[in-house]
């Protein structure tokens, strides 16, 4: 088995070694929510500071229980006993695959870490595309033919897993696209694991939000944090809704984090039990991020669109996912070299999420575009336009001369590629 470093965090990691050294990069490639710590937030972890102990292996009662009225408050009545909590979503995800076992089908594209977890714990992912248009979820149709094709060759296929609303592409699957996959899902008998940490980054409050475990709770793992909603993501902490009756699942499950991270730390669970309870400072600072976020993704986008580029309409989060192959031949790494490189932009290639080598699509990140001080972070989340602050303005600036000086050289790459295919000079 092969590991390497997470694409996500090698490629911030890479970046702020260019910064340091001088280089001018446009940070868009690592999908931190950009924002400061909320002082109540602050305070609680303050006050708590004094709790060493472990602690519940499935977290505080407090936080069970607070998680539980989260979802409740989202039409999901959660039993306390059935969720529990791990040192982030991230962690719980993987605690989930080794506890459900099996084989697992992944949406493509779909986050870095779903297959690379898969690899480590020696389950098979299997990718299939979303339906068009869509992102996070597998094409239900798609779903039905693999996972029967996988069984007839003997493996062992357990779950599937979406992502709502998405990362890469920002897009959120449909209901009826949801419905179709729950049915799919009860015909195959899989578990159906519901990644939903940017479900309260929806940009339109009033689109139709639907998760599995609204039909089928029975057989919906959800799973969530507060690391995009709350910028909490150095604090390492998320929570999983199990399915009802599931107590098989919890015990599994319970057993892998005992032998992994214990508890999650005491202090952080004070905080986050104060925060999924949604007092109204929190619920505020969360529309204040959702608007933000919107409204700086949806210059990026703009910046895209228009330079021709291909690319969804982003519904929730802080991403989009763009096609530049009209822009720069040569696959996705290709064109995040050249970005990077030649004209300081930062991304993710497609590659990295599943998604075809020779595409070149990137996943870009718009949440690290909002300021360098906490200061300048904090007048974005409150200006009335965020993108006519200086700052803001020169990051989208940057994006779009990088984006023109990429156009611009397009013509001179491809005589030197037709060149290249003829094998000679031409006039």
């Amino acid at each position: 088995m092969t590991v390497t470093l997470s694409a996500t965090l090698a490629a911030n990691e890479d970046i702020e070694r260019r910064r340091r050294a001088g280089e001018r990069v446009l940070h868009l490639a690592f999908g931190e929510a950009g924002l400061p710590v909320h002082p109540a937030l602050r305070d609680r972890l303050g006050a708590a500071s004094d709790r060493n102990g472990y602690g519940p292996v499935a977290g505080a009662a407090g936080l069970r229980e607070a998680a539980a009225g989260y979802w409740s408050r989202r039409g999901l009545p959660t039993d306390p006993d059935l969720v529990v909590c791990g040192p982030g979503s991230k962690s719980l995800l993987y605690g989930l695959l080794l506890a459900i076992g099996g084989d697992i089908v992944l949406p493509m594209p779909s986050w870095v870490s779903y297959a690379a977890q898969a690899d480590l714990v020696g389950a098979r992912p299997i990718l299939v595309p979303a339906p068009p248009g869509e992102g996070g979820v597998p094409d239900p149709e798609l779903v039905a033919t693999a996972v029967r094709e996988a069984r007839a060759q003997g493996r062992t296929v357990r779950s599937l897993l979406v992502t709502l609303p998405d990362n890469p592409t920002g897009r959120l699957a449909t209901p009826p696209t949801i419905r179709r996959l729950v049915e799919v899902a009860r015909e195959l008998d899989l578990m159906i694991v519901s990644d939903e940490i940017y479900r309260d980054l929806v940009h339109d409050p009033l689109t139709p939000y639907m998760s599995p475990a609204d039909l089928a709770p029975e057989r919906t793992v959800v799973t969530t944090g507060l690391s995009k909603s709350l910028a909490l993501g150095g604090w390492r902490i998320g929570v999983a809704r199990l399915p009802d009756g599931a107590h098989h699942l919890r015990t599994l499950l319970t057993a892998v984090a005992s032998e992994i991270w214990s508890a999650p730390a005491a202090p952080v669970q004070e905080a986050a039990a104060y925060a999924f309870a949604e007092p109204s400072e929190l619920v505020e600072r969360v529309a204040q991020s959702r608007r933000l976020h919107s409204a700086v993704t949806r210059a990026v986008y703009d910046r895209f669109v228009e330079f021709g580029c291909s690319v969804a309409l982003p519904q929730g989060g802080f991403y989009i996912y763009p096609d530049l192959g009209h822009l720069r031949p040569g696959g996705s790494a290709e064109v995040t070299r050249v970005l990077l490189d030649q004209h300081g932009i930062g991304v993710l290639p497609g590659h990295a999420f599943g998604d075809d080598p020779a595409a070149a699509r990137v996943r870009v990140a718009t949440s690290l575009l909002y300021g360098e001080s906490a200061q300048e972070r904090l007048t974005a989340l409150s200006a009335p336009d965020p993108l006519a602050l200086p700052w803001v303005a020169a990051n989208l600036n940057h994006l779009s001369r990088g984006l023109a000086d990429l156009s611009a050289a397009r013509p001179r790459e491809q005589r030197r590629s037709l060149v290249s295919q003829l094998g000679e000079s031409l006039p």
